[in-house]
């Protein structure tokens, strides 16, 4: 028997550029004091907590709660690279689902420094080494680790399809224009597709740099319950989660020679797959989406894994803006990875922040008007997809 879960709180704060943030412990308790405020509960009432971030040291999430309460309840860190934060939400919706809690936290905080992501450990294998053994007979010297593996998956698409390398910047000039009404946005002056495509070049003729999104700083929390508990305790109960799957990386991978599995294409097909099924909606359904722009190539990407369009079809989706305010669906109201800002643990919490909202009717100038369904997607290289599905 599993329980409904709902979303009774959800918390953010402001992102920012590295050097300009407060610490994680800050930043993390803030975002949990705001979750718990809007759920109306408070501290002593949540019953486990997984924290979600990749850039420090071990147990930073009981750094962050103990500024915040000291219970003595189950906290468990969760480091699952750019998919960790909705790593944290699904441990804290399987909880729940499983009759294990009634009350559970899901936050997650990054406190990063400016630049390109690099491995920390260099005296060991990385675990990324499978990933960039697989797409060096494609890349140019000189390219970023993280440039690497999302500018092969887009030249994969650009080589299939015809895409043009404008549709990645018309996918930027999109971002820019959702966050220059977000006031949690780092970023939130409207560039245009020309500007974009004007930037500095990362990789000749796949990527500029107005393509990839930040380095960021933040925090983001969510508090999850079950429907029952809600009823009992008078809480905001109407967004509860409809579906969710968690799925890792299959032997195409590595054994198709298609570069768009290497940016996590085939687990977030069969992520969203899942979704569709145990939620009984299609994506038909869906009225707004928050999904991982880490790159603009990998927005692309994601229509066609979500199945938002057909496979070969995003340049038309673009193009028809349907992607858009007025189109078939609205992705990234917040502005996204591209616009908003990736802190890196903080990021699934922040498209839950974002989503709640939507379908809470309380996106301000960013509303999707009508929205009742909501699909989130977040993804890890390494690797791990996590999709969601809201309803109101």
């Amino acid at each position: 028997m599993t329980s409904k879960v709902v979303v009774a709180g959800v918390g953010m704060i402001p992102f920012k550029k590295p050097g300009q943030s407060d610490t994680y412990p800050v930043m993390g308790a803030q975002a949990v004091r705001l979750a718990l405020a809007d759920a109306g509960v408070g501290y002593e009432s949540v019953q486990q907590a997984y924290a979600s971030y990749v850039f420090g040291d071990s147990t930073g999430g009981q750094r962050v709660l103990y500024d915040v309460g000291m219970t003595g309840i189950p906290v468990i860190n969760v480091h699952n690279n750019c998919a960790s934060g909705s790593s944290a939400l699904y441990l804290a919706r399987q909880a729940i689902a499983g009759g294990q809690a009634d009350v559970v936290l899901a936050f997650g905080f990054e406190q990063m420094n400016p630049g390109a992501l690099g491995d920390m450990y260099t005296d060991r294998p990385a675990p990324l080494e499978l990933f960039q053994q697989a797409c060096a007979s494609v890349v140019p010297e000189g390219v970023a680790p993280a440039p690497r593996l999302f500018g092969a998956a887009g030249q994969e698409h650009m080589k299939r399809f015809g895409t043009p390398l404008e549709s990645f910047a018309k996918i930027r000039a999109k971002a820019s224009r959702h966050a220059s009404n977000n006031p949690f946005a780092v970023f939130r002056k409207v560039v245009s597709t020309e500007e974009v495509m004007a930037d500095q070049v990362m990789w000749p003729g796949v990527m500029t740099r107005l393509m990839a999104c930040p380095p960021t700083c933040g925090a983001a929390a969510a508090v999850l319950c079950s429907e029952d508990y809600a009823r009992k305790h008078g809480l905001d109960g109407r967004v509860w989660i409809a579906g969710q799957a968690l799925a890792t990386d299959g032997p195409e991978t590595f054994h198709s020679g298609d570069m768009r599995h290497l940016a996590g294409y085939g687990m977030s097909r069969a992520a969203a797959k899942r979704v569709y099924e145990l939620a009984g909606i299609g994506a038909e359904d869906v009225d707004v989406v928050e999904l991982h722009d880490c790159f603009a190539q990998n927005e692309l990407l994601t229509y066609e894994a979500l199945g938002l369009c057909p496979e070969g079809g995003a340049q038309k989706f673009i193009d028809d803006g349907d992607n858009t305010y007025g189109g078939r669906y609205v992705v990234n109201p917040s502005g996204g990875l591209l616009s908003k800002g990736h802190p890196i643990g903080a990021t699934g919490l922040a498209q839950c922040y974002e989503l709640v909202s939507q379908l809470r009717g309380t996106a301000g100038q960013r509303q999707v008007q009508g929205a009742r369904v909501a699909l989130q997607h977040n993804v890890g290289i390494g690797g791990a997809a996590v999709v969601t599905m809201y309803c109101i």
